[in-house]
């Protein structure tokens, strides 16, 4: 079984239940769905909790934002690059944000910030048995997003078709998750985000509706 801890806040919680129906349509693995979210000091409620993931259970485990994001691909394929050499996996963004406000019309709405690393943590494959987790306690909320408590070689590279920023890269077919960062296109400032249309298949799958209508 995959273990699969999901970032949840309410405020998105229709999010949470496409992304949810996605991973399920894609796979005929069994996976664990983990709700993960408190220990937030940030834009929502799970920015810290997903660091906590090595204090509940040995082995690897998934981390998605999920709220944001709908999944394309069968999820075996990321459980599959798990690297016991590494501490965590991660696509490795390299961009500066073309949004200035984020989640723009909600309750949620907050500045875009740009800085190093960002988005890293997004979508990790957590190794919870390496040492380097150990460090992590102390650490501010933006030392913990850019894992400045981890040496470099310690911070794997996962293919970017698993993380495809929607809203800052655009359209990619070949993207097996989906994120958009900037507001999700259930959000009526969002309703027409690139590649909308997946995010509301996804939808239709969670509500029992005929995806194809």
């Amino acid at each position: 079984m995959i273990p699969l801890y999901c970032g949840f806040d309410k405020r998105e919680a229709v999010g949470f239940h496409a992304f949810v129906a996605s991973v399920m349509a894609c796979t005929k693995e069994q996976v664990a769905f983990i709700p993960t979210n408190g220990w937030s000091d940030g834009t929502n409620a799970f920015t810290r909790a997903r660091f906590h993931i090595p204090l509940y259970q040995s082995g690897f485990a998934i981390f998605a934002d999920a709220c944001d994001m709908v999944c394309r691909g069968d999820i075996k394929e990321l459980w599959e690059m798990r690297d016991p050499k590494k501490a965590v996996q991660v696509v490795k963004h390299d961009y500066n944000t073309r949004h200035k406000r984020k989640y723009v019309g909600t309750s949620m709405e907050a500045d875009n910030s740009n800085y190093p690393r960002k988005n890293w943590a997004s979508l990790m494959i957590v190794n919870c048995d390496h040492p380097g987790w150990q460090k992590m306690h102390n650490r501010t909320t933006l030392e913990l997003l850019q894992f400045r408590f981890l040496e470099d070689g310690e911070i794997g590279a996962l293919p970017p078709e698993w993380n495809h920023l929607v809203d800052e890269y655009g359209y990619c077919g070949g993207a097996r998750l989906l994120h958009w960062t900037a507001g999700i296109p259930a959000w009526k400032c969002y309703h027409e985000a690139e590649m909308a249309e997946e995010w509301f298949k996804a939808h239709r799958l969670a509500t029992h509706a005929d995806p194809s209508r």
